[in-house]
């Protein structure tokens, strides 16, 4: 189970199955320009040896952007991904799935570097990402 510090209070995360491993590329939903993100690297990830490293809906992710206006091409950024299309299991038993791979791009210091978040983010991710939650127009 994932853990992270929020305000002092240690949050522990449900198991969402990891869907996402590095190397895909997922689309942006938010409007600071970019179009595709491809996932470079997990942060926090602990793994296996030769496991790909993967994530799931609520991770903090590095992104390069693979399509999207020049000056964000080919550049480090941190993201945060809001959707995936394995399906993810909620306590009350319930699937919820997603049509795409969503992530949404974020500052070092957390807060989003778009405006406004296009389309659903899912419940798990609002829950750990407060900020990303304020700016959506719906949460699944």
């Amino acid at each position: 189970m994932g853990k992270r510090i929020l305000s002092g209070v240690l949050v522990r995360r449900q198991k969402i199955t990891r869907a996402v491993p590095v190397g895909s590329i997922v689309n942006c939903a938010d409007n600071s320009g970019a179009k595709k993100l491809k996932v470079i690297q997990v942060v926090g990830y602990k793994g296996r040896l030769k496991r790909r490293p993967a994530a799931c809906v609520g991770d903090h992710i590095k992104v390069s952007v693979y399509s999207g206006p020049y000056r964000l091409r080919k550049q480090v950024l941190d993201a945060v991904l809001v959707r995936q299309k394995f399906p993810i299991r909620r306590p009350d038993g319930t699937r919820v799935m997603f049509e795409d791979n969503a992530a949404v791009l974020i500052t070092p210091e957390g807060n989003p570097m778009g405006t406004e978040i296009k389309g659903p983010i899912a419940k798990e991710a609002a829950d750990l990402w407060s900020r990303i939650a304020s700016m959506a127009t719906l949460i699944i």
